[in-house]
């Protein structure tokens, strides 16, 4: 079957499915997208990795990331290779230089070892077929803006826009800080976007 290769173009709260993202990507050569709904777990370990923030403590992606390196076995591609009523099925092309095996895998869990590994992620045709759907650029909401220019923005709740403009420059280093500590990398990166922010201005 056909492979198409694709990448991650957006990241945004579900409308659907209350505490859920839906992870949204795209073929690398084409215009169709294919939103997958992911949890707020797996969805703040893609934005940590795409932001290369460092958490305090290995992640669960992070440990088996550093499990894998440490016995010389590699995540060569991702592969969304199904789709069930609404379920995505994906699984890790691994090797250790001499075999290559395919370990099933949810398409979360499957997507935030991508990013780690800077493995290609690909799907079947068919699956293109029955669950993308097309947009131009232009017809793209707000919130699923590329990931490359604010992965982790939109996973902040909507109503605290502005709480930190009060706030100042010292104070949000020490909150970011904080953030970090605490592992609460939802409101780190909400915190490094103001202060990003005051410094283009």
């Amino acid at each position: 079957m056909k492979k198409v290769r694709l990448e991650i173009v957006g990241l945004s709260y579900s409308q659907t499915q209350s505490g859920a993202y839906a992870l949204v990507l795209g073929e690398s050569t084409g215009s169709r997208r294919l939103p997958i709904i992911i949890g707020g777990f797996e969805a703040q370990a893609i934005a940590i990795e795409l932001e290369k923030m460092t958490p305090t403590r290995p992640l669960t992606h992070d440990l088996f990331k550093a499990f894998s390196e440490t016995f010389s076995i590699e995540v060569t591609e991702i592969l969304i290779y199904n789709l069930v009523e609404g379920i995505f099925y994906a699984k890790l092309v691994c090797t250790d230089g001499t075999r290559e095996v395919e370990i099933d895998a949810r398409t979360s869990d499957a997507i935030a070892l991508a990013v780690r590994f800077n493995c290609p992620i690909y799907t079947y045709e068919f699956i293109l077929k029955s669950a993308g759907i097309v947009l131009d650029d232009e017809t793209l909401p707000t919130n699923e803006s590329s990931m490359s220019s604010a992965p982790v923005e939109e996973m902040s709740s909507p109503n605290q826009e502005g709480e930190y403009k009060s706030k100042s420059t010292e104070e949000l280093k020490n909150l970011l800080e904080t953030a970090l500590d605490e592992e609460q990398y939802e409101l780190a990166s909400k915190i490094r976007d103001e202060i990003n922010n005051r410094k283009e201005s």
